[in-house]
């Protein structure tokens, strides 16, 4: 059977776990002709989900998901490959804050074209102001560079591997906004209501293989994955995957969470419900959450 993945942005190690279970076979095993699709932005996955021209998408962020209820759309989460978001702030290790709390009106510059939601997060939580906020038209990353006390909002796959290659000598520290509290999930997987009522056996057998594929690019081998995300976006920069893999793994992006308890792609109503709570300030009315997700597909734990 043949799957359609529409993904927002181009080919990164977000996506490794699927590539790596298309080099794998992981997918073949089950029956399934698996192809990813990448688009600009989170509309161009709704777009071909809406469309038909996809069986399932990705969304970036438990805010997507939400909206996409806020909307009224016919479709749900149905596993969650990234327990923490990967969108960090990074400071300058000789002027670094002690932490996230004490960033105090030092400038804040966006690397990330959809930082709008996160944005109303950070400013809420530690009491920010949008002069702070600074996205220049040449980019984020020289701006942060030339200023000792800044820090760049970005993202952990990307970001600090481009730092390293333009300012090798520097030293950083990050902060993860899902160590402070951040509840959303990232690298979510979305299936229409009616996909996924004609086609359990298919949906299941995907999210299995994604599991096994995510399992095996963190464990074992990840050049299969790399291979196929290069082929896909040849402007990979060198080195960047393999420094995203290992961000991947010590800061327990796929494998933290509620992943010991329930497997990879794991989801629980406390974390919906918690992240809900923190997106008020996004959306002009209480969203119910628990029409965001399903855990119906996801494996059972032996």
């Amino acid at each position: 059977m043949r799957l359609r993945l529409a993904v927002p942005g181009p080919a990164r190690a977000d996506h490794a776990g699927f590539y790596q279970a298309i080099a794998s076979g992981a997918y073949a095993r089950r029956g399934l002709n698996v192809q990813i699709f990448h688009g600009n932005t989170a509309n161009d996955v709704s777009a071909r989900l809406a469309s038909g021209n996809a069986e399932l998408g990705l969304a970036k962020d438990s805010f997507a998901v939400l909206r996409m209820v806020t909307e009224r759309a016919p479709v749900k989460a149905v596993a969650a490959y990234f327990q923490k978001d990967p969108r960090v702030l990074i400071a300058h290790a000789a002027d670094a804050p002690r932490d996230l709390g004490n960033l105090g009106d030092r400038p804040l510059f966006i690397e990330d074209a959809d930082w709008s939601d996160i944005w109303s997060w950070l400013q809420t939580r530690y009491n920010l102001s949008n002069e702070q906020l600074q996205r220049p038209d040449e980019g984020a990353l020289q701006p942060f560079l030339d200023q000792n006390n800044s820090l760049l909002i970005g993202s952990l796959t990307r970001d600090p591997a481009a730092i390293s290659v333009a300012a090798p000598d520097l030293r950083l520290r990050r902060y993860l906004p899902a160590d402070d509290g951040y509840a959303s999930y990232s690298s979510i997987v979305l299936a229409p209501n009616a996909f996924a009522r004609d086609n359990t056996e298919a949906l299941r057998n995907f999210i299995a293989a994604s599991v096994e594929g995510w399992h095996t690019y963190l464990s074992d081998d990840p050049e299969p994955a790399h291979a196929l995300i290069r082929r896909a976006n040849p402007a990979t920069p060198q080195g960047s995957l393999e420094m995203a893999r290992d961000l991947l793994i010590s800061e327990d992006v796929v494998t933290g969470g509620d992943t010991a308890l329930y497997g990879l792609g794991a989801m629980t109503a406390e974390r919906w419900q918690a992240f809900a709570e923190q997106s008020r300030a996004v959306f002009s009315s209480e969203v119910d959450w628990r029409a965001a997700y399903t855990t119906d597909y996801l494996p059972t734990r032996k």
